[in-house]
């Protein structure tokens, strides 16, 4: 067996690894009105230079101990009320979420250099939006959702086989499934906003829409 490659020698390149960031520019003039039109730009122009899952977000959270956790979750909904994303009620970061009543979202877009972050209260989307996302989700993460039991220790992945079995016989004759009692949305309603480009030599575009007793305003951030 040839051997592998030395760990010391691994941890002595983290220093000297290094991208120049020469891909873009983000100018006051160029940022849309609102966060959320930015924001969807920023999100199609991801989709049309075809990074993998350019909806994914790096969802932080932390629970009424204090403890951080994150996790990647993928948006689901974007408009002026907020940014939506859908799970089971009973998970770690619903708990989190309940407990705190706040959340930050990172979309990590490394292939354009770029990344935006959404900071804000959250409130639990209406029964009426969960209904409608819930209706376009392939029947298989239907059954998933009834299956799986989110965050809770388990004993094994056959107990999560059986699991998805019986939620399968149980729903077998059923032309739609429902949506389970547990499940549903979640929406960061922002507060901060910040759109981050990768410029060279470290000195990054920063651009932060932050809500004031007045409204919005843009404010540039040192890098």
């Amino acid at each position: 067996m040839a051997d592998g490659p030395d760990v010391a020698d691994i941890t002595l390149e983290l220093p000297s690894m290094r991208v120049s960031y020469e891909t873009g520019a983000l100018t006051e003039a160029e940022l849309a009105a609102t966060w959320h039109e930015q924001l969807q730009q920023w999100l199609d122009e991801a989709r049309r230079a075809g990074l993998a899952e350019p909806n994914a977000m790096v969802l932080a959270t932390a629970g009424a101990d204090g403890m951080p956790s994150s996790r990647t979750v993928l948006a689901k909904g974007l408009d002026h009320r907020g940014l939506v994303f859908f799970t089971n009620y009973t998970s770690a970061k619903s708990h989190d979420l309940m407990a705190a009543r706040y959340a930050s979202a990172t979309f990590p877009w490394y292939g354009l250099h770029r990344q935006a972050t959404v900071r804000g209260t959250v409130e639990k989307v209406s029964q009426a939006e969960t209904a409608a996302y819930w209706a376009k989700r392939p029947r298989g993460s239907q059954l998933g959702a009834w299956a799986s039991p989110q965050s809770i220790v388990v004993s094994g992945r056959p107990a999560l086989e059986a699991a998805l079995a019986n939620v399968e016989r149980r729903f077998a004759d059923a032309e739609t499934v429902p949506v389970p009692p547990h499940w549903g949305g979640w929406r960061i309603q922002p507060e901060v906003v910040e759109f981050w480009q990768g410029r060279r030599d470290r000195m990054h575009d920063r651009l932060r829409f932050k809500l004031g007793r007045d409204g919005w305003k843009v404010e540039r951030l040192g890098p």
